[in-house]
């Protein structure tokens, strides 16, 4: 086997390896893309919905009113 053989030979299974790598990080960022993707899609509804947290922070913002109410009540006695 001659240099010349040997470089290429070499050459070759390096190119080899590099393009094994580049397809498998191909692969890998398309599919955490497409992951993303869906969680893009489910993620209004994993969560609470606007329309209930405001009706719950509206039942907080009374029964905080109630007690400043009972606050005051008591600081003028």
């Amino acid at each position: 086997m001659d240099a010349q053989t040997a470089i290429n030979l070499v050459g070759g299974s390096i190119l080899a390896i590099v393009g094994w790598v580049a397809r498998q990080l191909y692969q890998s960022i398309r599919d955490l893309q497409q992951d993303i993707k869906g969680i893009e899609v489910s993620l209004p509804t994993n969560y609470v919905q606007k329309t209930e947290f405001n009706s719950s922070l509206k039942e907080i913002k009374e029964m905080l009113n109630k007690i400043f109410d009972k606050l005051d009540d008591k600081a003028d006695k």
